[in-house]
């Protein structure tokens, strides 16, 4: 059974250089996170390629193992972009990890390093073996065809993996960040789905819902596509099965 969730963005509860503590917007979607395991306690492996400073990455993993491990009760670790050349090391925490989390920051960094490094077939593998393959931001457009990738305060256009045939959009609620998805898909023969805050994209096997966080009743996700002249712009109905075939088609 392959699973994936793609979350659009929200705050983790990191605390900032200032001392101020961020709200924690995705506890119902990483609850289901885990839920998708079927264990009890899962082995969860955090990865933050999106980041290229490795103190960075040390910080992000520990924000995220007192979710994942202090609040879920997961076993954690992280696998850093310097330890992606060795392969044993890759590999045995591939095996062993239930959950594989990719965070948020730079796609297009990210991107260029698994595919020189290997490290995008071996997700890909450990997608189809069954693992929980999930992460928010760069980590949720990353599976698509194409994202919506900011860049010197631009939107790019960016070819992510395409594992599915669609165009990704995160914090859509975010200023520019429709209206770029609107330019880049008029010469995009295919849909895309542009999620809120504290919204996700669940894809189990053939089949998709939308997730929304219990702390935010203004989350979304929406369906968007050109066909001729005509840009429609349809929200998904949360916590609804639909067949991945019908999401990612222009109906």
């Amino acid at each position: 059974m392959k699973k994936l969730v793609a979350i659009g963005g929200g705050e983790n509860g990191r605390v900032l250089k200032d001392g101020t503590i961020m709200p924690y917007d995705t506890e119902s979607i990483d609850r289901e996170i885990v839920n998708l395991t079927g264990k009890e306690r899962p082995n969860f492996l955090f990865i933050c390629h999106a980041m290229e400073s490795l103190e960075i990455q040390d910080s992000y993993y520990h924000t995220m193992e007192k979710i994942y491990g202090g609040i879920f009760g997961c076993h954690c670790k992280d696998l850093k972009t310097d330890e992606l050349e060795d392969t044993l090391i890759v590999q045995e925490k591939i095996n062993w990890a239930d959950i594989i989390y990719e965070g948020g920051g730079d796609t297009k960094y990210m991107i260029e390093l698994w595919k020189k490094t290997g490290f995008d077939k071996v997700l890909y593998k450990a997608w189809n073996d069954g693992k929980v393959i999930c992460g928010i931001s760069a980590g949720a457009i990353c599976w698509f065809k194409n994202g919506n990738s900011d860049v010197d305060d631009t939107f790019e256009n960016l070819e992510c993996l395409n594992w599915f045939n669609a165009y990704a959009t995160p914090h859509a609620d975010e200023a520019g960040r429709s209206e770029s998805t609107k330019e880049h898909l008029k010469n995009e023969n295919i849909v895309g789905i542009m999620l809120s805050n504290k919204s996700a994209l669940e894809i189990i096997n053939n089949k998709c819902r939308v997730l929304l966080s219990d702390y935010d009743d203004k989350s979304y996700a929406i369906k968007c596509y050109w066909n001729n002249d005509n840009y429609t712009e349809k929200n998904i109905v949360p916590d609804k099965p639909i067949d991945i075939e019908n999401l990612f088609s222009e109906n």
